[in-house]
């Protein structure tokens, strides 16, 4: 029954206590935001932040330039390996070429010796029958 009674003054106690602290924080603030030292810390802080963003900037775009150059490099590389498969390719065929038109040289030969080979047993088979 008494507990209500007891409360109260408490809580008033406790809101008056919560009310100066913060007005005390809000005069500290007040104080501090109108220093001067205060205010070039802040413009410190702000110009080491800008640095800081214009260095990270620099080295994204070295990245990005580094990447750009592999790229190009890598095409360049592409490019070559195109080009010397293109030559292998047709020295490949020029061998082949070659190869098939020495074979059809080598056969046509050989039929040549054969057909002289035919001829003369022909034409000793023809003396020796007249």
């Amino acid at each position: 029954m008494g507990k209500g009674r007891t409360n109260q003054p408490e809580f008033v106690e406790r809101q008056t206590a919560a009310a100066s602290a913060k007005k005390a924080l809000l005069e500290r603030f007040r104080t501090k935001a109108a220093d001067p030292a205060t205010a070039e810390a802040a413009q410190k802080r702000a110009a080491e932040a800008a640095e800081r963003a214009s260095a990270r900037a620099a080295r994204e775009a070295e990245k990005a330039e580094r990447a750009a150059r592999a790229a190009e490099e890598a095409a360049r590389e592409a490019a070559e390996q195109v080009a010397r498969a293109a030559r292998e390719a047709e020295e490949a065929a020029r061998e082949a070429a070659e190869k098939a038109e020495r074979e059809r040289l080598a056969e046509a030969e050989a039929k040549a010796e054969r057909d002289a080979r035919y001829a003369a047993r022909k034409a000793k088979g023809k003396k020796g029958k007249r």
